[in-house]
């Protein structure tokens, strides 16, 4: 992250098999796993991933409530690719919207929506 650079979002995400989601984010979305703590017994507890100067967190167990995720990209069609190559499932094809952005919306392995797009707010 860059010199001076504070984060102020971090979206947590809840999965049945943290591991699973984990490989396949890293794999999809292109995310870099940042730290992975687990329990006594072994299991995923929590997790950080990164993606340019944003991160996620996630860990075990569902979601009470719906919840999604935009992730600005510069790339969005390379992006669009690479997810659709790994098999994620593309619920809005590559648009181009009125307010300058090119965006793209999928779900991931376990049904979670995530929204990729040039938009910087």
């Amino acid at each position: 992250m860059a010199e001076g650079t504070v984060r102020t979002m971090y979206p947590v995400l809840r999965y049945d098999d943290p591991r699973a989601a984990i490989d396949w984010l890293v794999n999809a979305f292109g995310f870099t796993e940042h730290e992975v703590s687990k329990g006594s017994n072994g299991e995923i507890v929590h997790a950080e991933l990164t993606f340019g100067t944003g991160m996620i967190m996630l860990g075990p167990g569902k979601p009470e409530g719906g919840h999604g995720i935009y992730v600005a990209v510069d790339d969005v069609d390379a992006h669009h690719d690479r997810a659709k190559a790994a098999g994620a499932e593309i619920t809005m094809g590559l648009t181009d919207q009125p307010y300058g952005s090119r965006e793209y919306a999928a779900r991931d392995l376990e049904g979670h929506p995530w929204y990729f797009g040039t938009y910087r707010p």
